[in-house]
């Protein structure tokens, strides 16, 4: 009998009871507003703050709406703006060129290896276009940050990073977030933390993080913020950075800071299923899974793997045939964005040149979820499921 899985690729756990009953408390006084506090209340968005730059050994943190809205406040905050360059990875996801087009800059794409991180030779090749680089550590794979660093400190580019899928990752020791001038963190649904939407900004920097503070909406209330620059910090600043709202408010706070506490053991659960996949898919004739790095402490909240120099028909057959089996695999490959992968081709806001070396590793990227709903029997069971389907076309592109 054909095995099937039955599971749901987009079914999270459920939100913990602590921060269930926390959302309750917000929601019983009515004040969901960052801003909105009695005596000497200490609001939930003030606290997330304090104990993610404490989480992630950051100066200075910034809770706001989004993933994206961390980026744009970022790159605003560094001085970007109409008529400007970004280098960024040809390998991300839409919002990472959608920040740099909405703040009025042209993205400068930058390759992807195998192993699925920047390319450092063709970032060296355009490190002179931009003086800013926004790296996303896509999927959660972390290239070089050492190379990377020395790369970009010697030609005075500021790094940017894009930790969407990285939240508690490093390199080296290091957390991801921690390399650049800013971190920028996602609290959307399918990330490492859940609330729906959210992001969290991370810095050192006290005069960029004063003007993400007062660009994220903060009137001037910045006095009430823990995580963030001394006062007078703020002196002249306060009265030159535009108010461009885009706060996160005390419910998703409420909600976050449970799963924050309780971050490291997640991260643990998510890298057993991630391993179970890989023991499961190891040798299969005609299928590459990106080593991952002795310095990388990886948190794989998905999985990829890559069918290099596949027809793409076989590959859209071995898509077709797992979906078949119950298992949901996404493909970076497509002529067409669907749901949530594109390519760089796909933004035509962002006009690109040919990249024939990326286009090839694209085609054969393929993607896959790992909810924590799922236990390592069902990933043995997803993996067998891949194995036996890439094996058969495989064998009949062979024959």
């Amino acid at each position: 009998m054909t095995e099937k899985f039955t599971g749901s690729f987009t079914q999270q756990e459920p939100i913990p009871q602590a921060g269930i009953d926390a959302a309750l408390a917000v929601m019983n006084h009515g004040r969901l507003h960052r801003y909105n506090t009695q005596g000497d209340e200490i609001a939930e968005t003030a606290l997330l703050e304090e104990e993610f730059a404490a989480a992630t050994g950051s100066k200075y943190c910034l809770a706001v709406a989004s993933g994206g809205y961390a980026m744009t406040t970022a790159l605003r905050a560094c001085g970007v703006g109409h008529g400007d360059t970004v280098l960024t990875n040809a390998f991300t996801l839409a919002p990472v060129p959608g920040a740099i087009a909405a703040v009025g800059a042209t993205p400068i794409y930058v390759g992807v290896t195998e192993d699925l991180v920047i390319d450092l030779d063709d970032l060296a090749d355009k490190i002179t276009q931009s003086k800013v680089l926004l790296l996303s550590h896509m999927r959660g794979h972390i290239c070089d940050m050492e190379a990377l660093m020395a790369l970009c400190d010697n030609a005075g580019v500021t790094v940017i990073e894009d930790c969407a899928h990285t939240m508690g990752a490093t390199w080296n020791g290091t957390p991801s977030g921690r390399w650049g001038k800013f971190g920028c963190y996602s609290t959307q649904t399918y990330k490492h933390m859940n609330s729906g939407e959210g992001g969290l900004l991370i810095s050192d920097d006290a005069e960029g993080m004063a003007r993400a503070i007062m660009l994220s909406g903060s009137y001037m209330l910045f006095e009430r913020h823990r995580a963030a620059p001394p006062v007078e910090t703020f002196k002249q600043i306060k009265y030159e950075t535009p108010n461009i709202s885009g706060r996160m408010d005390n419910l998703r706070a409420a909600i976050l800071r449970p799963q924050l506490a309780d971050l490291q053991t997640q991260c643990d659960r998510w890298n057993a299923l991630y391993r179970e996949v890989e023991t499961g898919l190891t040798e299969t004739p005609g299928l590459h899974v990106p080593p991952r790095p002795e310095k990388e402490g990886y948190v794989a909240s998905s999985f990829q793997f890559l069918l290099l120099d596949w027809p793409s028909e076989a590959v859209q057959d071995v898509i077709a045939r797992c979906l078949a089996r119950g298992v949901e695999l996404k493909w970076f490959g497509g002529a067409e964005p669907t749901g949530f992968t594109s390519r760089y081709d796909s933004w035509r806001y962002a006009p690109s040149e040919r990249m024939p070396d990326s286009d090839r590793i694209l085609a054969g990227i393929i993607d896959m979820r790992l909810p924590l709903t799922f236990t390592t029997e069902d990933c043995t069971l997803i993996a067998r499921i891949i194995r036996a389907e890439v094996s058969a076309v495989y064998q009949a592109q062979v024959a």
